[in-house]
């Protein structure tokens, strides 16, 4: 076998292994959350800005690192500061003051499924972030790891801001319209364009519950 076959045979091995990954990683499901399950389990809740989405090869596999900066953490990492890194030089953005990207902390989120050199893993459910967009992300880790999303689009959030008036709103990728017969209208799961305010407000409640909760058990 040439040196050339063999290099094509590689390839097609590897396509090939791409291929039944992502197939099985498409056929997980995930149980529905309730927002307040979300804010219970989260081992962290930050409001984030994603400055850089890098993939690679990891096992077999692509997997996506996204840096984002804090702007907020709303619930702190139940396993400490390890999750937290300092802020090295990066890209700047228009939207956020360049004295707080500099001195702000920085985290990063590992997720399976990216493009590399044209070869594309996609996982349903799984979110994908790009630079400059603004987020409130529901994340979970055993000590030791990296960051996840979790309930992948469940635990993401992503805000828009009117260019405008700079209102602000607040939609969960999971979130879904159902039309209903009986009332003849749409029925909206999950949060959905809810304005910025209001949002934060529900997670504030939600974690203050869950807060109680643990305090009475």
């Amino acid at each position: 076998m040439t040196d050339r076959s063999g290099k094509q045979c590689l390839w097609i091995l590897l396509i090939v292994s791409l291929v039944l990954t992502v197939l099985v990683a498409t056929g997980t499901t995930l149980a529905p959350m309730s927002f307040d399950n979300l804010a219970q389990r989260a081992t962290a809740i930050a409001h984030l800005r994603c400055v850089s989405v890098q993939s690679g090869w990891l096992d077999g596999e692509i997997w996506t690192t996204s840096q984002f900066v804090v702007l907020e953490q709303i619930k702190p990492d139940v396993y400490g500061g390890a999750g937290v890194e300092s802020a090295p030089a990066g890209p700047a953005y228009s939207n956020v003051p360049q004295n707080a990207q500099s001195s702000a902390p920085r985290i990063s989120v590992r997720q399976l499924g990216g493009n590399i050199g044209g070869v594309r893993s996609h996982v349903d459910e799984v979110p994908e972030f790009q630079p400059g967009e603004e987020l409130y992300l529901f994340l979970w880790r055993r000590p030791n790891e990296p960051y996840r999303v979790l309930g992948w689009t469940q635990g993401t959030f992503r805000v828009t801001r009117d260019a405008r008036t700079g209102a602000a709103h607040v939609t969960q990728d999971s979130a879904i319209a159902a039309f209903h017969a009986n009332t003849r209208d749409f029925q909206h799961s999950g949060v959905q364009n809810l304005p910025l305010a209001a949002f934060q407000e529900k997670l504030r409640q939600s974690l203050a519950a869950t807060q109680s909760s643990q305090l009475s058990d």
